[in-house]
């Protein structure tokens, strides 16, 4: 039995695009990381887009109906309630800018490529503000298909570039 579960999670592991959708679904790399990854796995560019969009949605409606239980459940545990601590403390340095600009803001929250932005941290943003879960989907669903196109952008400029060099 735990032969075959290795053996499975090896060839799931191995499957370049699975590992392209776990990339995205992480709250750190997101699909900043993940286009980029599957770009250099040779996964075709709109493809790698559909894929590491899907994988970096996918969590955001869960969290957003759930986020209210798990922070009383974090709240329980002294590591817990550190972690969610450093989170909303890391949430709120981008909160200002959907207070100023309400949806719009916070599809652009999503949508800028840099770090602590990103689908996770507009749902805890989204979360911290009371905002309409159903609003709030649609917001970051756009935000992260905006940001999924200015990713595959760079990426395959710079893919471009480096051939450019390497040549």
């Amino acid at each position: 039995m735990a032969g075959m579960r290795e053996d499975l999670m090896s060839s799931l592991l191995d499957n370049k695009e699975i590992l392209t959708f776990l990339i995205s679904m992480l709250p750190i790399s997101e699909l900043r990381g993940a286009l980029p990854f599957a770009i250099s796995q040779g996964i075709i560019p709109w493809k790698a887009y559909l894929i590491a969009v899907a994988g970096n949605i996918l969590p955001v409606l869960p969290l957003l109906l759930l986020l209210q239980r798990l922070a009383i459940f974090a709240q329980r545990y002294k590591v817990g309630a550190k972690f969610l601590d450093w989170t909303v403390k890391r949430a709120k340095k981008r909160e200002d800018l959907v207070k100023r600009y309400g949806w719009a803001g916070l599809i652009l929250l999503v949508a800028i490529p840099l770090p602590i932005t990103g689908a996770w941290t507009g749902t805890l943003v989204s979360f911290l503000l009371s905002m309409k879960i159903r609003y709030s989907f649609l917001a970051i669903c756009i935000g992260v298909g905006l940001a999924g196109v200015i990713v595959l952008g760079l990426s395959l400029g710079g893919i471009g570039l480096w051939g450019l060099i390497k040549s």
